[in-house]
């Protein structure tokens, strides 16, 4: 089967080469991939380097062509779309093997390579909210890095959750991308937030998602947080961190990562399988809108390197998406 492979750690080493087609045991699902996305993991684990060949890519959408013995979930033929274990094999691969635990339905309304943009983004947002922060309607939540992959979609799930949504971008296209996607106001990251905070008549605010560097926001997030708030981070930081506000403020600090339940097999795996489902739905009946923005065609090495370079750049508006062999 056609896959794109990394050798080294800077672009120039994704390759594409020819691997064995897999066989699924297990609860695994062989998918045939149709499309996959880009995220911040991809260039992560590139840059870390690992014994070569190795394939990335953890955001993909397909159909699956064959099952595991203990597969109850799905049957082949079935349209699917995941983002995968990072621990195992990315999906920039034909075919790819994925439990079927942490597998959705592809949104029926949306193609392949629409519904390629959500998993990874919309499993981290759910999670980061339900499960970390533990959300609770009516209250606020300042999102840091609006315009981002991550942050397309956690713009909608807070809507859903009724939140007031106060989101950050920098530039006139990610602010209007950002009231596009419902955000009740925004924000500009690259200027001091307590001023613009406190002109739309807020002292603080009661849940802060920091869905981009930490460092550089730290000292405004311990600022910003409502007393008993909280706090969620999808990154880590590079320095040492004064968390004497965030404590003084009884504020919990969560992290994080969407591969926590496939990396360590947890007894709730398959709420991912059932958050994918819940998301599906609301793409289908327009409660929730894409985040597609680019789509590069055929899914190669060439074009994964452009995916790679854009994504390093710091520029990306919602997703980018690879499509077709």
């Amino acid at each position: 089967m056609k896959a794109v492979a990394q050798t080294g750690t800077d672009i120039a080493s994704l390759n594409d080469i020819e691997l064995p087609k897999p066989t699924p045991s297990g609860r695994d699902l062989l998918v045939q991939v149709e499309a996959v996305s880009v995220n911040p993991v991809d260039t992560k684990q590139r840059k870390a380097g690992s014994p070569s060949p190795r394939v990335l890519g953890w955001d993909a959408a397909g159909t699956v062509a064959a099952v595991g013995p203990q597969v109850t979930l799905f049957k082949p033929g079935d349209a699917v779309y995941y983002a995968g274990d990072v621990t195992r094999p990315g999906c920039d691969s034909e075919y790819h093997l994925v439990d079927e635990r942490i597998v959705g339905r592809k949104p029926q309304k949306l193609d392949f390579a629409q519904a390629a943009a959500i998993p990874l983004t919309a499993i981290t947002a759910w999670e980061a909210f339900y499960d970390r922060m533990k959300v609770q309607k009516g209250r606020s939540l300042l999102i840091i890095g609006g315009a981002g992959g991550v942050g397309s979609i956690a713009i909608q799930l807070a809507k859903i959750a009724e939140l007031k949504v106060i989101a950050t971008a920098s530039r006139p296209e990610t602010i209007t991308w950002c009231k596009e996607l419902g955000a009740d106001h925004v924000i500009d990251h690259r200027k001091p937030m307590r001023p613009q905070i406190e002109a739309l008549g807020m002292k603080n605010v009661d849940y802060i998602a920091n869905f981009n560097e930490v460092d550089e926001h730290w000292a405004t997030i311990g600022d910003l947080i409502a007393p008993q708030g909280a706090i969620v981070l999808i990154v880590s930081n590079k320095a040492p961190l004064n968390v004497d506000a965030v404590r003084a403020k009884s504020a919990a600090i969560c992290f994080e990562l969407m591969f926590t339940r496939p990396r360590f097999q947890t007894h709730d795996m398959i709420e991912q399988h059932k958050l994918l489902n819940q998301v599906a739905d609301w793409l289908d009946s327009g409660k929730l809108r894409g985040t597609l923005k680019q789509t590069l065609s055929p899914i190669n090495a060439a074009n994964l390197r452009k995916a790679h370079a854009q994504l390093e750049s710091g520029t990306m508006i919602g997703k980018l998406v690879l499509k077709g062999w």
